[in-house]
């Protein structure tokens, strides 16, 4: 996933999380099978009513390819820059400085996708969104826009990170000699022996901390791993 930032006219930094090819791609395949299925559900319905044949029918299945033919550009305007498949993998069309895009956005960046995507079978919008740092194919580059994920992106920081009081005083330094995978496992085993009231694991915790750290400690072991918890949590947050 590329990330990226924008400095808006106002001096404000925007960070950006562009999608990925893979998500892109997952989500045009999905698109694609709602088109398929609305063709299918169509041809059945023209079959039953008798209309899908005669000298009329060309005009009848003329109509019904128009709302295929314009899917991306129709929903995306309509949806705020996502077609159902990119709704399903919170993905979004914006502008470069994060806002909505135009009319005209959407339009440029259809128009461009007739070439890249339906002559070259994607591999040209694929190409340019590898190689393009902020994971635009050719038609955001000439719209000005490019394709989000609005999944947050957790860092070991996020999953280590604990709501502390703001006069919070720390009572093991010793913690610093924790690795944060080691804090991680720590967190993850702690939390699931509580869940489950299996002490022999906080018990083994409190052995294997005071192991690694040299801790000495009169707390109990459940009141012992969850101090060493908040302190770890404390001092990577200074």
């Amino acid at each position: 996933m590329d990330n990226f930032q924008i400095e808006t006219a106002q001096n404000v930094t925007i960070r950006q999380n562009a999608a990925s090819a893979g998500v892109r791609i997952g989500s045009y395949l999905l698109d694609l099978l709602f088109m398929i299925l609305y063709y299918i559900l169509c041809i059945w319905l023209l079959g039953t009513l008798g209309l899908d044949s005669g000298f009329d029918a060309w005009a009848i299945y003329l109509v019904i390819s128009l709302p295929v033919f314009f899917y991306h550009l129709l929903f995306e305007v309509l949806m705020n820059g996502q077609s159902p498949g990119k709704r399903i993998n919170r993905i979004r069309v914006v502008k470069l400085d994060g806002s909505k895009p135009t009319f005209g956005n959407y339009l440029l960046r259809w128009v461009v996708a007739v070439l890249e995507i339906n002559i070259f079978s994607g591999s040209l919008a694929l190409l340019a969104i590898l190689l393009n740092g902020k994971g635009q194919r050719l038609g955001d580059v000439a719209a000005g826009t490019t394709v989000i994920t609005e999944k947050k992106k957790l860092t070991i920081h996020d999953t280590l990170t604990a709501d502390l009081r703001e006069d919070y005083l720390p009572t093991y330094a010793q913690v610093t000699m924790l690795s944060d995978q080691d804090i991680q496992t720590i967190k993850e085993l702690y939390r699931k022996a509580k869940k489950t009231n299996n002490h022999k694991i906080i018990l083994k915790l409190h052995t294997k901390i005071i192991d690694i750290t040299g801790i000495k400690t009169e707390e109990q072991p459940i009141q012992f791993v969850d101090t060493v918890i908040n302190d770890y949590n404390y001092y990577t947050q200074q």
